[in-house]
């Protein structure tokens, strides 16, 4: 591990706990990313069966988590004085990370809630849509970790998110017109793109954090 006083690589010196915590943050990420995935297949399939709303209970359970996790970080940047001079990016970047489990969360309960009816010749193209949104956050993962360990790889992996939100723009515009091309009556193909849409924009959040990054990466180098 690099430390700071030596090297601006890493950002967090000897702070193993701040590390923990960050490390453990991001991982709430990408798996809340990889069990919605698993939800939107399995209403698909099953529409809101038991096993849908366990899911959907665990994702609940991974938020607050995440929420706790938040308020170690907070009290660890501000109480042990820890890396003062990225603080305020820090606590931006969590807010908008939280934010993006948010989202994540939120269209989870707009399946449960809603139930929009989604005839079977749109299950392939929606998925695929899905998988990228989440191929999308993962490569932000992977951004939020090298800012934190190797400042000098933001803005290879950050490329990769930008990649990822432009299949997702593509396959979002590519669907909605597939949507508004069929026989459904229109109030239903309002309400399939309503959730189309809201799934797109997590991807769409996740290359804003990805633009901030590469700024936060600019500060730490100069």
């Amino acid at each position: 591990m690099f430390n700071l006083k030596s090297s601006k690589l890493s950002l967090f010196g000897s702070s193993k706990n701040l590390e923990k915590d960050i490390d453990e943050f991001v991982n709430i990420l990408s798996e809340v990313g990889l069990s919605f995935k698993s939800i939107v297949k399995r209403y698909l399939s099953h529409s809101t069966d038991e096993n849908f709303e366990a899911m959907l209970e665990k994702v609940t359970e991974m938020e607050s988590r995440a929420d706790t996790i938040t308020k170690q970080i907070e009290h660890a940047l501000y109480e042990e004085t820890l890396i003062p001079d990225a603080r305020s990016d820090v606590l931006r970047l969590l807010e908008h990370l939280d934010e993006l489990i948010g989202m994540y969360q939120g269209n989870c309960y707009h399946f449960s809630i809603q139930k929009p009816d989604f005839p079977e010749e749109f299950h392939s193209d929606l998925m695929s849509l899905t998988e990228t949104v989440v191929d999308c956050v993962e490569s932000l993962c992977l951004t939020v970790r090298s800012f934190f360990r190797d400042v000098r790889s933001v803005r290879d992996n950050a490329h990769k998110v930008t990649y990822h939100e432009k299949e997702s723009d593509i396959k979002f515009s590519s669907l909605a017109r597939r949507i508004f091309s069929s026989n459904l009556e229109l109030d239903q193909k309002m309400h399939l793109r309503y959730f189309v849409e809201k799934i797109d924009r997590i991807s769409d959040q996740a290359e804003d954090i990805a633009d901030e990054l590469i700024i936060y990466s600019i500060k730490r180098s100069v």
